[in-house]
């Protein structure tokens, strides 16, 4: 049985120059505070951005009823889905936050790619390296990547921090640290930063790569 897309919402800009399917994290969905911000700041950025709901958070949506989310594969192709879903019109873009990004940056996998051959690199807006206070690393696809992986992460993520990560590189994977971020971007007050101010930094920094990649393949 086909699984049924779930609704898509669309944040348009005021000159598009790329699409960007956008994935929720484990926790909270599409819609949630940290997702439209993110949404608005990349249509501020020319970015127009597709975000929708795995099915179990959907059916969470609809009925009340919390659920864990489903297993990587039936996530991927969920994903999956939606891409080939996209309209062609836009350059194509994919990514999420934290759990999001994690299933957009599995499918960007050398086999896995060829299903969504359009898709030009992936965002992930706090990526889930590993799980708090656990060093079980979700990075052994990293060296499989068929295109960009790029990371915006908060300096003080507790699923991945800048000093754990010190030292450490992938070939196409790019990080950017948004000064005392944690998981959902939030500073501590001391910093004199805000949660906004980090989210459109980050929206930025997709902006620029976005900007970039277009660039070299005119």
């Amino acid at each position: 049985m086909p699984l049924p897309l779930t609704k898509v919402l669309i944040n348009t800009a005021a000159a598009a120059k790329a699409r960007l399917l956008l994935a929720h994290g484990a926790g909270a969905g599409a819609d949630s505070s940290f997702m439209q911000q993110l949404a608005q700041q990349l249509a501020l950025n020319n970015v127009e951005v597709w975000r929708f709901n795995f099915a179990y958070m959907q059916r969470f949506i609809d009925t009340g009823k919390r659920s864990l989310p489903e297993k990587m594969p039936l996530l991927m192709q969920q994903f999956s889905l939606h891409a080939d879903n996209c309209p062609t019109d836009l350059p194509l873009f994919i990514g999420g936050k934290s759990m999001g990004g994690r299933v957009a940056s599995m499918l960007g996998q050398t086999s896995m790619l060829d299903q969504n051959s359009s898709v030009k690199a992936i965002f992930a807006f706090g990526y889930p390296f590993h799980a708090p206070k656990k060093l079980s690393w979700r990075t052994e696809h990293f060296t499989t990547l068929a295109c960009p992986l790029f990371i915006a992460q908060g300096e003080r993520d507790a699923f991945g921090t800048r000093a754990e990560l010190t030292g450490m590189q992938w070939p196409k994977v790019d990080i950017h640290w948004l000064a005392d971020g944690d998981h959902d971007y939030k500073p501590r007050v001391k910093s004199g930063l805000t949660q906004q101010q980090l989210i459109a930094a980050a929206a930025q920094f997709c902006s620029r790569n976005i900007d970039e990649i277009l660039l070299a393949a005119k």
